[in-house]
């Protein structure tokens, strides 16, 4: 079962609203406004083009304030690979595309092949990392025996990724840019 959406907060609507429309190549399908106890809040709808939607709450609210955490991770101490969103990518042709968009966009992207999937990784607007992953091995039954094993496994042995590879942007974030014209 997919998800419907997944919501998350932001400080920043316009800036995330650049980063999610214009560099990951969503669709802002619907803004609602209502009342919190204290104020206002927009909730933005997000067409990530498959099944569900991402959202946001830019929060308008005396009580909560304006300088809450919004990084999935960091927000909460932890460091910022931990809690991520990860989108789909239908191949390896995806992620080559998706990657490229990102360089051309301003945004620094981690590339790592799992063995099982093939993922690259940036940071939006709001602290988080996010990540397109496509998987590149099917799972038969071995695989399911072994992750019973583990899931259990007091001592588990690290494996490494097959490679990592770092690219670093040739420009500023379009989401800064913007900001500033």
């Amino acid at each position: 079962m997919g998800f419907h959406h997944l919501a998350v907060a932001t400080r920043d609507a316009v800036a995330n609203d650049v980063f999610y429309e214009k560099v990951m190549g969503f669709r802002l399908t619907k803004v609602e406004v209502g009342s919190t106890p204290s104020g206002w809040a927009k909730h933005l709808f997000y067409d990530t083009g498959s099944e569900g939607m991402i959202a946001f709450w830019e929060l308008h609210d005396d009580e909560i304030g304006s300088d809450y955490p919004t990084a999935l991770s960091e927000g909460v101490g932890l460091p910022i690979w931990v809690n991520h969103i990860a989108f789909h990518a239908r191949d390896l042709t995806e992620i080559e595309s998706r990657r490229q968009r990102w360089l051309d966009a301003g945004y620094d992207v981690m590339e790592i092949d799992h063995h099982w999937c093939y993922s690259i990784y940036t940071q939006d607007p709001n602290g988080t990392l996010v990540e397109f992953c496509t998987t590149t091995a099917e799972f038969g039954d071995a695989d399911r025996k072994r992750a019973r094993e583990l899931l259990t496994e007091a001592n588990p042995t690290p494996v490494a990724p097959k490679s990592q590879k770092f690219h670093k942007a040739m420009r500023e974030p379009l989401h800064l840019s913007a900001a500033k014209g």
